[in-house]
């Protein structure tokens, strides 16, 4: 982990479900690393970029299926980003490359998410899909590229919204799920459309909170 204060640590409500607590300590038993699990994050991005691509070219309840297929890759990621930490910090796993692993993955991860459902969006037909994907992921590293610029200046880390990763990958989990009967309206691509707008556009609004806060703090520390 990059830090085990509880102020640089992402508030999760999930860290205490038995089910997380239980997995957990089952993978920490097993000598399951830290840095595996977050590397388990790219492996069901890459994953969820694949069906992203191909649910643009598919049909009927096979494009239905590819998207709930990437839905479900989100939501695998984020048990990894979950369980990763836990690991670390309370089973006493991390090691010295941790904070590597604690960052990067995430980076790729969102960048393959937004990019692939971009692509899909594009594939359907929706023009500046594709652009709007990779604004989505663009913004997506500068939420934690100004998150992190507070850290190095010896700040607590902000997670505040309203787009801080979990925001995204909800958002983009309920544009699949709307994306995989759309047709039944007649949509074809709206609905990854609408979530990468709000994507974001709440992602600017994170960048510019983020920044305000991080110069108040700078300014009352003096």
């Amino acid at each position: 982990m990059t830090d085990a204060t509880p102020e640089n640590r992402r508030p999760l409500k999930t860290r205490g479900a038995a089910w997380a607590r239980g997995l957990a300590a089952a993978m920490a038993r097993a000598g399951i690393s830290p840095d595996a699990i977050s590397a388990g994050s790219v492996v069901f991005a890459v994953l969820g970029l694949v069906l992203f691509i191909a649910a643009g070219f598919a049909e009927g309840l096979s494009r239905g299926a590819h998207l709930i297929g990437a839905g479900l890759c989100i939501q695998l990621r984020l048990v990894c980003n979950l369980l990763d930490g836990m690991v670390a910090v309370e089973h006493g796993k991390g090691g010295t490359s941790g904070p590597i692993w604690n960052e990067l993955p995430d980076r790729i991860a969102d960048a393959l998410f937004l990019v692939g459902a971009g692509y899909c969006a594009a594939a359907s037909g929706m023009v500046f899909a594709a652009a709007l994907g990779w604004a989505a992921a663009v913004l997506a590293v500068l939420t934690a590229y100004v998150r992190e610029l507070g850290r190095g200046l010896g700040l607590p880390a902000d997670f505040s919204g309203p787009m801080a990763k979990p925001h995204r990958m909800a958002a983009l989990t309920g544009a699949c799920v709307v994306a995989a009967f759309e047709p039944l309206w007649g949509w074809r691509g709206e609905a990854l459309m609408v979530g990468l707008f709000a994507i974001v556009l709440g992602a600017i609004w994170t960048v510019a909170r983020r920044t305000r806060t991080l110069a108040g703090r700078l300014a009352a520390k003096g």
